[in-house]
């Protein structure tokens, strides 16, 4: 199978050099208290789709020109102290064909301010 895609090229080439490959070993069921002191410390998500309000679309949510760091950080702590957990956001493959390397910062930024309003992003790839 040969990926014309160069972000589905590169994120399959991350998934399978890694541990992707390695299935876990079957285990025994959890005991109920196992279950319980893993849902404590794990809050049931909650969340939404994001896009900043600044942004018309995905593609301009992450481009260098209109990424917008401070926006970002501001609604995420409106999300935080509404409760939400967790963001989808939704990734265009045309991010990656215009300037990988750019994406990757501003990803990198984006999880830097999510982790600090506890947010969880939840990406969907190829988004096109």
């Amino acid at each position: 199978m040969i990926l014309r895609n160069p972000l589905a090229a590169a994120v399959l080439a991350l998934c399978f050099g890694s541990t992707c490959l390695h299935a876990n070993s079957p285990r025994e069921r959890w005991a109920e208290e196992q279950a319980w002191t893993y849902m404590r410390a794990n809050p049931w998500p909650v969340g939404s789709n994001f896009l900043p309000a600044d942004a018309i679309n995905e593609l301009e949510m992450f481009q260098r020109e209109t990424y917008n760091p401070a926006e970002i950080d501001k609604e995420f702590g409106w999300a935080e102290s509404a409760g939400i957990n967790t963001m989808r956001i939704f990734l265009h493959d045309l991010l990656w064909q215009q300037d990988a390397a750019g994406l990757k910062q501003r990803l990198d930024n984006l999880l830097t301010i999510a982790a600090r309003h506890h947010i969880k992003p939840v990406f969907v790839l190829f988004d096109s």
